[in-house]
């Protein structure tokens, strides 16, 4: 297709009387604007005014800005499409499952809300999402309690540094599967575990009485928590190292003189200036402990992968209920559920980010 075709000398100079008119009228108001917002809009606008009058006078078919936009979209297509297709579909997909009844066979059956009142009588949603919720409340303080320290200590000049920043960040990076298995292995619920040995031969814990971790209802969860803790913890002190770096040294160096100690200059300048980085790590945390599977899967799904209602969270519920019972359109539901935590979690985020930021 050609770019230019030959201009009618009367319609050129029809959209001429109108458009430029307009420019000088922008032009004006450019002049005598104080607003720096107004003025750029303004701006813009003349910039467009320019690129119409230019493209009736050359009688191009598309405009500069046009063929700029066409340009940045070529770039954003093929990865919007595979969103489009892989990701935006799938999800309007299971919104539109959350109403209806199927098993991925037969046809479907308009529930309404039918797939939540189920729940409410569904007795491992409720066992999953108390315990996803009790995983979160011990996980996420823990957590950052644990990545604080760490970032605040290898902060500072001690031989060796870079070594334990790298023995720290470890473990987030190595294979889940691999430090699950060691995990396991160390904290046996036999008597000859390393963990457990150590609490019979030193701390001289009853045989009866020692703890069968991940095999054992009542601390299944505790176990679960810890590794989790030790796990991460490396990564959110990466982030807290970030912060503490940003903090201006002059302020420590004025704080000296003044005879603080330690523990003044951490409550009176490290932790007020922490403050965004803590509210930023508290709700990516918050959100990542509502989203776990792998973890408590790889811990205490034990031989046949099946989670009791010890141990069972809101993902294990979902996939549980969508692969091994097809009630796809309950676990759309479930699903649904799990997203308008998230989403509560994140808006808590954008009110927060004005007062924190």
């Amino acid at each position: 297709m050609a770019e230019t075709r030959a201009a009618d000398p009367k319609e050129v100079e029809r959209k001429l009387a109108v458009l430029e008119p307009q420019l000088k009228e922008l032009e004006q108001q450019v002049a005598a604007e104080t607003d720096p917002k107004k003025k750029e809009q303004l701006a813009k606008k003349i910039t467009r005014t320019r690129d119409k009058i230019r493209q009736a006078k050359t009688g191009e078919r598309l405009s500069r800005q046009t063929k700029r936009d066409l340009v940045a979209y070529s770039f954003i297509a093929p990865n919007f499409i595979g969103f489009a297709i892989f990701t935006l579909g799938p999800v309007i997909f299971a919104f539109v499952l959350a109403f209806v009844k199927w098993d991925g066979n037969n046809p479907m059956e308009f529930a309404g809300l039918g797939n939540f009142a189920m729940m409410i009588g569904n007795q491992r949603f409720m066992a999953s999402l108390r315990n996803t919720i009790v995983y979160c409340i011990a996980t996420v303080p823990f957590t950052l309690v644990c990545a604080l320290g760490l970032a605040v200590l290898l902060n500072q000049k001690i031989k060796g540094r870079n070594f334990f920043r790298t023995v720290s960040f470890f473990p987030y990076v190595a294979s889940l599967v691999a430090v699950a298995a060691v995990w396991n292995m160390l904290f046996s619920p036999a008597k000859n575990g390393p963990v457990n040995m150590i609490l019979y031969n030193v701390f001289h814990v009853a045989a009866k009485a020692l703890p069968k971790w991940s095999a054992d209802k009542d601390w299944v969860m505790f176990t679960i928590v810890m590794f989790s803790v030790w796990k991460n913890m490396g990564y959110y002190m990466v982030i807290y190292l970030a912060g503490l770096q940003g903090i201006n040294a002059e302020l420590y160096e004025a704080a000296s003189l003044d005879g603080t100690n330690t523990w003044q200059k951490f409550r009176f300048i490290t932790w007020p200036q922490l403050q965004p980085t803590t509210f930023f790590v508290t709700i990516i945390l918050t959100i990542n402990c509502f989203k776990v599977y792998d973890i408590v899967y790889m811990l205490a799904g034990g031989s046949s992968g099946v989670l009791n209602e010890s141990a069972i969270v809101l993902v294990y519920h979902i996939y549980e209920e969508a692969f091994r019972n097809w009630n796809l359109g309950y676990a759309s539901a479930a699903a649904m559920v799990l997203f308008l935590i998230v989403l509560a979690i994140t808006l808590i985020q954008f009110r927060g980010e004005k007062k924190y930021a």
